[in-house]
């Protein structure tokens, strides 16, 4: 990847934020144009004059404003700044919750550098990146609670954004995508495009949530 991915770092542990800091400006192509102890400075930046970023790379229990409430406020006013969570937390609540206000991507600290470095590109490529137990809680997460709806009519998908939006949820590509169906990446995004539009996904995240709950995608499929 060519151009520059501007990171922001948000957490309250300034050991661990400067260790993540010092690992990214070793990257050639990452930058971080920010640091912040907590949500609440971090939306002070982001409102004021400053360079945006493209990627937060986000705690969730921080003072004066935790991750969640952050998250919701960056979706609602920075839609188009990307989420990665990043925490000591790793149960399931906490994983749906970040997920259901809009992150694209969930991280445990217990993660390797290079795990974090392949999170951030990922999502800087393809707009979200969760990992297979990710993906497994979020399906589990639908069945439990009855999130599938399994009655529902897909009729307004065509068949061939249905084949695109199955393949967004294995996490390819739009290049991947239009080499497997033997279109463009143009055409892969117009799909993608109307696919947002119709199911009122916010993101890409959003759109395989969706796809999820909706019984569109299946792990084992």
């Amino acid at each position: 990847m060519n151009e520059t991915i501007k990171v922001i770092l948000v957490d309250d542990e300034v050991l661990f934020r400067k260790g993540i800091s010092f690992l990214l400006d070793k990257e050639e192509n990452v930058e971080v144009v920010f640091e912040a102890s907590d949500g609440m400075e971090l939306i002070e930046f982001l409102r004021g004059n400053n360079p945006k970023p493209d990627i937060v790379i986000m705690d969730l229990k921080m003072p004066l404003l935790n991750g969640i409430e952050t998250t919701k406020i960056i979706n609602r006013e920075f839609s188009e700044i990307k989420i990665i969570a990043l925490t000591s937390y790793d149960s399931k609540s906490f994983i749906i919750n970040m997920i259901d206000v809009g992150a694209v991507s969930y991280l445990v600290k217990k993660a390797t550098p290079q795990e974090l470095l392949k999170t951030i590109n990922e999502v800087a490529r393809r707009g979200f990146y969760y990992s297979d137990y990710v993906m497994n809680i979020i399906q589990n997460d639908s069945i439990a609670n009855k999130k599938y709806k399994c009655g529902f009519d897909a009729s307004f998908i065509t068949s061939r954004e249905l084949e695109v939006l199955q393949l967004i949820c294995k996490q390819k590509s739009a290049i991947e995508i239009g080499e497997e169906l033997f279109i463009s990446p143009r055409t892969v995004e117009g799909h993608r495009n109307n696919l947002l539009f119709k199911t009122e996904s916010k993101n890409i995240a959003g759109l395989v949530v969706y796809a999820i709950q909706n019984a569109m995608f299946f792990l084992d499929a």
